[in-house]
């Protein structure tokens, strides 16, 4: 076994003790979750006993997580800086923990539409959080007034609009890859529009 393999070894045993404690159970609960004896649990956490790929899967199972969640070596990129769209004014930054998550920060200075036609719908889900000011989000029929330090969630097939409410407003909006893919169609289209005599 080379340096990294063990590394990787020690990690993923480490990772497998601090899912469990994180979830306050002790060796018994995970193993009866996992279908495994508690003395094979244990020497699977202390290094006693070699991780097998099926005893991982079932352990990445009674855990709730992956098994590529569990096995992910460190990344050194903690630290990454914004993309910069100035085509619509905004700062991207992309989301690692699940693939085709992207932040947004946006400032806002109109009100939400006040026709249900220009609202959006498409497949996705989003997060937004208000960072400074009053947000209204239109959602179908209901409005929602979401003020400073607090979050709203919504899947994105409901048609939607946000926008300013008494003055400018930041927020940081998080998309999944559908919905930002719906996003971005909506912005081209629009960009489409607007260049059209």
């Amino acid at each position: 076994m080379t340096q990294e393999d063990r590394e990787l070894d020690s990690l993923v045993r480490k990772r497998i003790r601090a899912l469990r404690v994180a979830q306050g159970w002790s060796l018994e609960e995970l193993a009866t979750r996992a279908r495994l004896s508690q003395s094979t649990l244990s020497r699977i956490e202390n290094g006693q006993r070699r991780l097998a790929l099926d005893s991982l899967v079932t352990l990445a199972r009674a855990l709730d997580t992956t098994l590529d969640q569990l096995v992910e070596t460190g990344s050194d990129d903690v630290v990454t800086s914004p993309v910069i769209d100035s085509a619509h004014s905004l700062m991207r930054w992309p989301v690692k923990a699940d693939p085709g998550m992207t932040v947004v920060r946006q400032r806002m200075t109109e009100p939400p539409p006040d026709s249900p036609s220009r609202m959006r719908a498409h497949p996705g889900r989003e997060w937004l959080v208000v960072l400074s000011g009053t947000v209204v989000l239109m959602l179908g029929h209901r409005r929602f007034r979401v003020e400073t330090n607090q979050a709203a969630e919504f899947p994105t097939m409901l048609p939607h609009a946000i926008g300013a409410e008494g003055g400018p407003c930041e927020i940081l909006g998080i998309f999944d890859r559908d919905a930002r893919r719906g996003h971005q169609r909506s912005d081209d289209d629009r960009g489409a529009n607007r260049s059209r005599p």
